[in-house]
């Protein structure tokens, strides 16, 4: 394993990959660069993957092969992270807008694949309390809380300036998600500022043609193999499969599946489970799979507890989940057996607060991001060997993180 000290920019020898972007500034600064405007851009034989790490004042981009810092931008407030679906570009939710970070991964000229610098395209979503960001099927969907606004565009867009979007409003505002399948159906969730009941699932022309309110609570989204769709409740979770929308109950009577993640190599979706109503912050040591093919729900005991932002899938459909014991867990998501436990950082516990810094999970390829605010590390593991393969120190205390594969 080699750990080193991070710089604020990447070293020369990274640095000399990456020519000059279409901003003026350098890409330590905050302001954005015309969206209207291209990249230069140099020749690159393979793919360039990036994380994308949020803190307090800003955002970095980093080369996920070698870990080094590669730009910095100034944002302030707490930011939101999600990768538009392209390889290229992620979504920041602020406080006001969503905004588009290209993160130099690739640029198509001529079919050949190219290296460009990070930079903060000037692509900007209007909106109020900006939420989450879905991509599926080619298409990117934003959804805002304080409207019940829902924009959707084509992912590959993104690459040509500001894409055409559609909009629809839900009935009320409400803290929600919306999910576009490969059809042009928007499967949507139902609420308001008192209750969060169910969902609604809209044809192309976005007239409603099912709705399910057997799912107090409703929260958080995931899409498995074939298209099902799998919506999180207080009491279980709800399933959009084959044109019909199932419910699939939790074994307690309060058993809140709120955060949730899909791979499309798998029907089993891994989401958290939580049994107590009562607790000021419920640290659970069990998590739940969903099977949409089976409509089963089983729950697997980790032996230690986790956050919502401990969950990822694995290249194969592994469910991976970061325990506060510092391991990286991986689950054969139909057995649900521990397969392997691979120790990364240091024990851990989750703050009361959700939007202060914890131990954050994503995954790019074949491997496993992990950061660690304690210690302001981040750390590569090999997926498949469950090897700690690279570890740096950041600047800047971590907090949100996510990739993309360049």
């Amino acid at each position: 394993m080699n750990t080193r000290t991070l710089p604020r920019l990447a070293v020369l020898s990274v640095a000399a990959l990456l020519l000059g972007g279409c901003a003026a500034q350098p890409p330590s600064e905050s302001a954005a660069a015309d969206p209207s405007e291209t990249h230069q851009a140099t020749p690159a034989a393979d793919a360039s993957p990036r994380l994308v790490t949020t803190y307090d004042g800003g955002v970095a981009v980093l080369d996920a092969g070698t870990l080094q810092v590669l730009a910095e931008f100034e944002m302030e407030g707490f930011n939101r992270v999600n990768p538009a679906g392209d390889g290229r570009h992620v979504i920041i939710s602020t406080a006001d807008a969503f905004k588009v970070l290209d993160t130099g991964a690739w640029t198509e000229d001529d079919g050949a694949r190219q290296v460009a610098e990070p930079v903060l395209t000037g692509i900007e979503f209007a909106a109020s309390k900006p939420g989450h960001v879905v991509h599926h099927a080619g298409r990117t969907v934003l959804f805002s809380d304080g409207t019940g606004v829902v924009e959707s565009f084509a992912t590959a867009d993104l690459a040509g300036g500001r894409p055409e979007t559609q909009i629809h409003t839900a009935a009320q505002a409400h803290h929600g998600v919306a999910v576009e399948l490969a059809n042009g159906e928007l499967v949507l969730t139902l609420g308001n500022d008192e209750q969060r009941p169910g969902i609604a699932v809209l044809d192309a022309d976005r007239s409603e043609i099912l709705r399910n309110e057997d799912c107090p609570g409703v929260h958080g989204e995931a899409t498995a193999a074939n298209e099902a769709v799998v919506i999180g409740c207080e009491t279980g979770v709800l399933v959009y499969a084959d044109g019909a929308i199932t419910k699939i109950s939790s074994p307690d009577a309060y058993g809140r599946i709120g955060n949730q993640t899909g791979s499309e190599e798998s029907p089993v979706t891994l989401g958290d489970y939580k049994s107590d109503p009562d607790a000021e912050l419920e640290r659970p040591q069990r998590i739940s799979l969903v099977n949409t093919a089976t409509k089963q729900l089983q729950l697997v005991d980790l032996g230690t507890s986790y956050s919502f932002r401990s969950l990822a899938r694995g290249p194969h459909g592994e469910a991976l989940v970061l325990g506060t014991d510092g391991a990286l867990h991986s689950i054969d998501p139909d057995s649900g057996e521990i397969t392997a436990s691979t120790p990364v950082i240091a024990a851990w516990e989750e703050p009361l607060e959700w939007q202060q810094p914890r131990p954050t999970l994503t995954v790019v390829d074949h491997t496993a991001y992990i950061t660690d605010p304690a210690a302001n590390t981040i750390s590569a593991v090999d997926i498949e060997s469950g090897t700690v393969t690279e570890s740096g120190v950041l600047e800047h205390t971590p907090n949100e993180l996510t990739g993309v594969t360049g």
